[in-house]
């Protein structure tokens, strides 16, 4: 039991990490918070972070009740949700940015950077909402603990991430984090093409 559940764990952060990747979001944060203080960008950090965390946790305990709500099938959302992210790892594989999780709000005409576009959907976009209803759907009490935990500590080190963010690219380099993001796209990858295998067995009873 133990064991299952720390196999649990790992493959909940890995999935997590590759979709949420705090590394590979570091020049998108250092975008928005040019020019801004050190406390400044600590605060953006802590704020986003913090909302994300929010956001992602409310699908992954309501998630089932959603289903109800909205007539969806769990095999339609597993099949649906892993060619969505084989489509974004197979753009990352590309060298293409994912465009999931893309936005062209700039925070210049008010807006909170933190809430938007940093939180949603940045941190807490599509892809990641798909992971954590995918892992949730049909967890009982105890692996929702680990979800939620898990995406706490992905959140954490995010906030790690962006705080520190111009020592670590000066530490590691443009060219190590392109490395991350080509590694998190095969995970992705293949992540996607076991959801969609997990649908197809559920929807014709193969389990």
């Amino acid at each position: 039991m133990i064991i299952e559940l720390l196999i649990f764990s790992f493959s909940v952060f890995m999935s997590f990490f590759a979709i949420n990747n705090p590394i590979a979001y570091l020049p998108v944060f250092i975008s928005f918070v040019e020019g801004k203080s050190k406390r400044h960008k600590k605060d953006i950090a802590k704020k986003a972070t913090m909302i994300s965390f929010i956001v992602v946790t409310f699908f992954v305990i309501f998630g089932k009740y959603m289903f109800f709500l909205f007539g969806l099938t769990i095999p339609g959302f597993k099949i649906t949700g892993g060619l969505i992210l084989f489509y974004v790892g197979f753009g990352m594989l590309l060298s293409n940015k994912p465009k999931i999780n893309q936005t062209g709000v700039s925070g210049s005409n008010g807006i909170d950077i933190a809430i938007t576009p940093l939180a949603v959907p940045i941190l807490a976009g599509p892809g990641t909402i798909l992971t954590a209803f995918n892992f949730a759907c049909d967890a009982d009490y105890q692996h929702i603990v680990i979800i939620v935990s898990m995406f706490g500590l992905i959140s954490y080190l995010s906030y790690l991430s962006f705080s520190f963010g111009d020592i670590i690219i000066k530490g590691i380099g443009s060219n190590f984090i392109s490395v991350i993001g080509k590694l998190m796209g095969l995970i992705l990858t293949i992540n996607g093409v076991g959801m969609i295998i997990s649908g197809i067995k559920t929807s014709f009873n193969l389990i």
